[in-house]
Parts: structure tokens; C-alpha cells; sequence
């Protein structure tokens, strides 16, 4: 897979798992507490690795899965908050079989096994095959709960 998806994949997670973690509170989206810090170049733009991390919470507003106020120079997203999508597709149970197609420990319910919860254990396994598997099970509709409204 290419390297930009997988940057892709890990920026939205950590984007939208720790606006999980405070929801329904609405808060500051900083791009280096997700991606850690990235000097600007020789012209003060922010590093392309920055700014790829920008266009994905970007891109996670204009496709419904967060809302916010705007943004703070290169540096945030204000105000944002989970979407009513957002919100369901992480706290959705995943189902048996994708439950085995993520290889996940047989001593793992099915029914305590969040996409939030997996997506978080996965960050912190750094597994990044398993991260791209999740991420897909979030943005494809058809398998991420029923219950998408926006």
C-alpha cells in the first residue's frame, strides 16, 4: 500500500479516537499531538507530512465523520466534535467475520469488541496491516453499522 494511505489511515484514526475519548465535549484538534512535530521548510509552509495530516481532518469534516468551527492556522481544527456518523461507526460492534479477517485473539468477545476499541489497541500494537483493515471496516458504510444518518 502506499505510504500516504497508511499515513492516511493512521492520522484519521488518532484524530478520531481522541475525539471519541471526549465526547460529546468539543476541543482543539492540534496536528502535532497526532503526528508529533514536523520543522516547516526553508519558506515557513508547514512539512508535507503536516500538512497531509491537515488535509485528512480536513477531509474527515467534509466527509461527515467530524464537525469544528475552523481551523487555527496550519496548526488545528477548532471546535471539533464528532459527528453523529463518527460517533456510530466507532462505537459499532464488529461483527465475527470481520473479527477473523482481523486476526484478533480468540479470547476477544465479539460483543465487547468496538471498531474505537480495536482501532486504539492497533495504534498501540503498531500493527500496520491490521490499522489499514480496521480503517477500511470505518469508512466503508456497508459494513460499519446500519445506523448512518448523515
Amino acid at each position: 500500500m502506499d505510504l500516504q494511505i497508511n499515513d492516511f489511515y493512521h492520522d484519521a484514526s488518532r484524530a478520531l479516537l481522541t475525539l471519541y475519548r471526549v465526547f460529546p465535549r468539543k476541543t482543539t484538534l492540534y496536528v502535532d499531538d497526532l503526528i508529533g512535530y514536523h520543522e516547516p521548510d526553508e519558506y515557513g509552509l508547514p512539512h508535507v507530512r503536516h500538512q497531509s495530516c491537515l488535509g485528512t481532518l480536513l477531509w474527515l469534516g467534509e466527509e461527515g465523520y467530524l464537525r469544528h468551527a475552523g481551523t487555527l492556522h496550519h496548526e488545528a481544527l477548532e471546535q471539533a466534535v464528532l459527528s453523529e456518523k463518527g460517533f456510530l461507526r466507532l462505537s459499532a460492534r464488529i461483527g465475527d467475520a470481520a473479527l477473523q479477517h482481523c486476526s484478533l485473539p480468540a479470547n476477544v468477545p465479539s460483543m465487547r469488541s468496538t471498531l474505537a476499541r480495536q482501532l486504539q489497541e492497533t495504534l498501540a500494537s503498531g500493527d500496520g496491516e491490521r490499522l489499514s483493515q480496521l480503517a477500511r471496516l470505518l469508512f466503508n458504510a456497508s459494513q460499519s453499522g446500519s445506523g448512518d444518518t448523515v
